[in-house]
């Protein structure tokens, strides 16, 4: 988990292709650099729509449907990436995300392929960390050995809980057993993995979601992610809503997971996740000090700086229309410059989630904006005792953690 959002809008018209001299010309900002660079790759089948999901994924029944399109939809995602290439021209990817979806479900062959294609046509950082996303119900023996050899650098793990219970309330298509198999044979196959779980389940106790976390703790992940389950617009939870732990039995479990994970060595640096020294996910890490990224697959985002506007885009979200214009060199369905005025929110946003916070100076890197665009929210934020400050930087602080929408919001345009 812990990826930019890939739902999009229902579809639309694709963007029109325009030539890279297009977003190179003069704007409102002025960007002295620009920031490092990530790439994600979606692939967005599934065995089973989980209920709580609201990512761009769709399930994929072998039995009536044939084989999965691996072949065509690697042919798209290559097609799609070389369209988008003058974009980011010279510049280094520092991260590369293959999430869904349940990437996984794509046979290590499919994996190495794509991983190889990537190498071709970009420059990756010689300590490029490469993510491949992977759920227990997928599991086999040595595929996850396989995924390493095709250059899979970091394994994530959809564990989401090791209770039978709620895995099946939460439309899960492996058990416990199931979850801890494919951990462990992921701590063998790789160095950097992590394991993800959800907190505040349907009917969730504070000694259940306690065992969930030691059962992890046990296996000793250098990086654990942890969420607690939202409901979210558009999902079979919208519709039909579970009982859930109130939010004050919530806070309470929030805090007995990082005094858990804090005896066992890992540190919360990020909202939502806490990893050992020197086992940080560089990927998250560039999306949360607002770094560019290239979304490459059906329903993808992108953000991509240019020395006088920052430019979102999104592809086109059901797959096989993706597959169609893709190879026909119509993936977008969107792209927009982000307002000026929206800038200060959107770095804001996702700065704030950091533990360590951010620089100054790096607002004006990353927005082309002066630090005091920043003064009334920070003013506010640190009379409510969300955030610490100095000259150079901003932190929240533990209260802001607890309370991070609420600082977010103090940075909303007028």
């Amino acid at each position: 988990m812990a990826r930019i959002p890939i739902a999009a809008p229902a579809p639309a018209p694709a963007a029109p292709a325009h030539d890279i001299q297009h977003y190179l010309r003069a704007g409102t900002l002025q960007l002295s650099s620009l920031p490092p660079l990530s790439l994600y790759l979606h692939l967005p089948w599934c065995l089973r729509k989980c209920p709580y999901c609201d990512f761009n994924s769709h399930a994929w029944h072998a039995g009536s449907a044939g084989d999965l399109p691996e072949q065509r939809y690697t042919d798209a995602l290559f097609a799609d990436l070389e369209a988008a290439l003058p974009l980011v021209w010279g510049r280094m990817v520092h991260s590369v995300f293959i999430g869904g979806g349940t990437p996984s479900l794509f046979s290590p062959r499919s994996i190495d392929r794509l991983i190889g294609g990537v190498r071709a046509r970009l420059l990756l950082a010689p300590d490029c960390e490469i993510t491949l996303e992977a759920n227990p119900g997928t599991f086999e023996k040595e595929r996850f050995r396989a995924f390493r050899t095709a250059g899979v650098t970091r394994l994530s793990v959809g564990v989401q809980s090791f209770n039978d219970r709620h895995l099946q309330a939460l439309g899960r298509v492996h058990d416990g057993a199931q979850a801890l198999a494919a951990v462990q044979e992921a701590a063998q196959a790789f160095d950097c993995f992590n394991l993800d779980l959800m907190y505040a389940l349907p009917g969730q106790t504070p000694q259940e979601l306690e065992q969930d976390v030691q059962t992890a703790l046990a296996l000793d992940p250098p990086h654990l992610s942890v969420y607690h389950l939202s409901i979210e617009p558009n999902t079979w939870f919208a519709k039909h809503p579970p009982a859930l732990p109130g939010d004050d039995q919530a806070y309470a479990m929030l805090d007995r997971i990082t005094e858990m994970t804090g005896h066992a060595g890992l540190a919360r640096y990020e909202v939502s996740a806490y990893a050992r020294a020197g086992q940080q996910c560089s990927h998250n890490t560039n999306y949360w000090r607002f770094g560019d990224y290239l979304g490459i697959g059906a329903g993808a985002h992108s953000k991509l700086s240019f020395a006088h506007r920052v430019l979102r885009q999104v592809r086109l979200r059901e797959p096989r229309r993706y597959m169609d214009g893709a190879l026909a060199g119509r993936a977008l369905a969107q792209e927009h410059d982000v307002r000026r005025a929206d800038l200060p929110f959107e770095f804001m946003l996702n700065a704030l989630r950091l533990r360590e916070g951010f620089a100054l100076q790096d607002f004006s890197a990353r927005t082309g904006l002066p630090p005091s665009c920043l003064a009334k929210g920070l003013e506010a934020a640190e009379r409510r005792g969300l955030i610490e400050r100095d000259m150079l930087r901003v932190r929240p602080t533990q209260r802001g953690f607890d309370f991070l929408n609420d600082l977010q919001a103090l940075f909303l345009p007028d």
